[in-house]
């Protein structure tokens, strides 16, 4: 479904993804690891078509995207929800779940918003809320639902934990966990390690711009490296 090749990009002069290679196939769950300041940000950015590719190919369902623009990837159903939630706070809740949907699916809006509720029935009770009013549990609710309302072929999940109390990290990977259950494809970009490799199919562990370490997610977790560098054991 996603394929990058010997992608490169960066910022001005410097570079931050080097020679990345990427697969997600469909209904797949797929995570890129790493710390701080990898370039994990980044290498959604360059797929989502807001930071363009230096070099490198990105297809997604079977046609080049790297030089499209962000409206037409989305249009094709790649969703991208980003580090911070980035909700609109002075609109409700109803109305940032609307405008997922301007782009693709506006037609069956309210089905689609029935089903994002079905995921996270306390936006239900909180439709007319303001979203700047919510938790941060519930912006993140609000954030991935408003994802969903475009009928995402692939949702990006951009560092979906952050932030969050250990109760609801918990609560948000259950629930991501669901939502690939369902037979949605999800690239998981996130620092917590050990929790994403306890629902990921595969898992890429990004360092310096590179991909240092791919495989299944019980190959990753029993890595020696890995442990040592991002667990601390």
């Amino acid at each position: 479904m996603l394929k990058v090749a010997g992608l490169r990009a960066g910022y001005g002069e410097v570079e931050i993804l080097r020679n990345v290679d990427l697969v997600v196939n469909a209904g797949d769950m797929v995570a890129v690891l790493g710390s701080n300041g990898a370039g994990k940000s980044t290498l959604n950015l360059v797929i989502s078509g807001i930071v363009p590719a230096r070099e490198g190919a990105i297809e997604f369902d079977g046609q080049p995207i790297q030089n499209a623009s962000p409206a037409e990837i989305v249009a094709a159903g790649l969703l991208h929800v980003p580090e911070g939630r980035r909700i609109f706070p002075n609109m409700s809740v109803s109305e940032n779940l609307d405008i997922g949907s301007y782009r693709r699916a506006s037609a069956r809006r309210a089905a689609n918003r029935e089903r994002v509720f079905s995921f996270f029935p306390r936006l239900r009770e909180r439709t007319s809320q303001m979203a700047g009013t919510l938790s941060g549990g519930e912006q993140q609710m609000l954030a991935i639902g408003r994802g969903l309302m475009a009928e995402p072929k692939l949702l990006i999940l951009d560092e979906p934990s952050l932030g969050l109390s250990p109760l609801m990290v918990e609560e948000m990977f259950t629930l991501i966990r669901r939502l690939n259950n369902e037979g949605l494809a999800v690239l998981l970009v996130e620092q917590n390690v050990a929790q994403s490799l306890d629902i990921v199919h595969r898992a890429y562990i990004l360092e310096n711009g590179s991909f240092v370490m791919s495989g299944t997610a019980a190959d990753v977790r029993s890595n020696a490296d890995l442990k040592r560098a991002f667990l601390g054991l």
